[in-house]
């Protein structure tokens, strides 16, 4: 029981006077330690913690520089990419505007070409109304002035 008090002691103190130590000859042997060493073990101590501090204070500035570098970077790209989502926008914006454009004056060629077409066939059967109506006065003359030679014949011969 008594080395269990002095555990619970020495965890409180965090700096024994004394510590107990086991020899092959004796169960126990109580050890004072001398005043020098305490000193020299608060000193070290308190340089483990100060250097401990430090770097713990190096350790989160370098966290703290990591996170404000990674924000920096997510932040151009994020400008990147709506930047470039912009770009294809517009592009394509573009792009449609020509395929409009494209699409009326193929649509405007093509009505051209069909009354051009229509024009050329107006004017071609116009023509052969006028060809035919010639050639039908014509062999309409032609009969005709048969017709009274073969009559003028049949007179003659009866």
């Amino acid at each position: 029981m008594a080395s269990m008090a002095l555990t619970g002691t020495l965890s409180k103190l965090q700096s024994p006077a004394a510590i107990i130590v086991r020899s092959p000859w004796s169960s126990r042997i109580f050890a004072p330690r001398m005043p020098f060493q305490m000193a020299a073990t608060r000193h070290g101590v308190t340089a483990a913690k100060d250097q401990a501090s430090n770097a713990a204070r190096q350790g989160s500035k370098a966290a703290q520089q990591g996170a404000e570098a990674a924000k920096k970077v997510g932040q151009e790209i994020k400008h990147e990419t709506a930047s470039t989502a912009d770009d294809v926008i517009q592009k394509t914006k573009n792009v449609a505007g020509k395929v409009a454009e494209a699409s009326k004056d193929m649509a405007g060629k093509a009505k051209q070409t069909a009354q051009d077409a229509w024009g050329s066939v107006k004017d071609t059967t116009q023509k052969v109304k006028e060809t035919v109506a010639g050639r039908a006065e014509e062999t309409k003359e032609f009969v005709k002035d048969n017709a009274e030679k073969v009559e003028r014949n049949i007179n003659s011969k009866m």
